[in-house]
């Protein structure tokens, strides 16, 4: 009985010891709320497809918490969005400004598509060109009116 105790007791301290640290609840809702905001429109360097205030990646919680830093400096949304473009590029906004940089990215789906588009009509054009009908010829004709009487029509 000792041992089933000292057992139990020994798993339960092993658990405490995995356990990791709670992180802290926000010092100041406001500054959380604007970082929230801020971050959620920015994507994680690491994930790509996850904002940065979803990510649970390491990189993402290093950037949140300078996010908060620069917000109680007293800086912008504005310029802290430039400050995380001119540090990162424009990857790290999920809507990048439109300028001549970025006009590929913006328009790039929609050229791609039109070029498919224009493919595919080029294509089915020289398709429905290949095939001709051709009118049987005399030998023809009597070869397949013969493979009728045979099968019974």
């Amino acid at each position: 009985m000792k041992r089933l105790i000292a057992s139990i007791l020994l798993l339960l301290a092993c658990g405490a010891l995995c356990a990791k640290e709670a992180v802290p609840l926000a010092e100041d809702p406001a500054v959380e709320k604007r970082m929230i905001d801020i971050s959620s429109e920015m994507r994680c360097l690491v994930c790509q497809n996850e904002s940065l205030a979803a990510s649970q990646a390491d990189l993402a919680q290093d950037l949140r918490r300078e996010l908060r830093g620069l917000i109680k400096e007293g800086k912008s949304d504005a310029e802290i969005k430039e400050f995380m473009v001119s540090r990162y590029g424009d990857f790290v906004l999920y809507r990048p400004q439109v300028k001549p940089v970025t006009w590929l990215l913006w328009t790039g789906p929609f050229i791609f598509l039109i070029a498919g588009v224009i493919g595919l009509i080029a294509y089915l054009r020289r398709r429905s060109g290949v095939v001709k009908e051709a009118p049987l010829s005399a030998a023809e004709t009597k070869q397949a009116e013969e493979l009728l009487k045979e099968s019974g029509q």
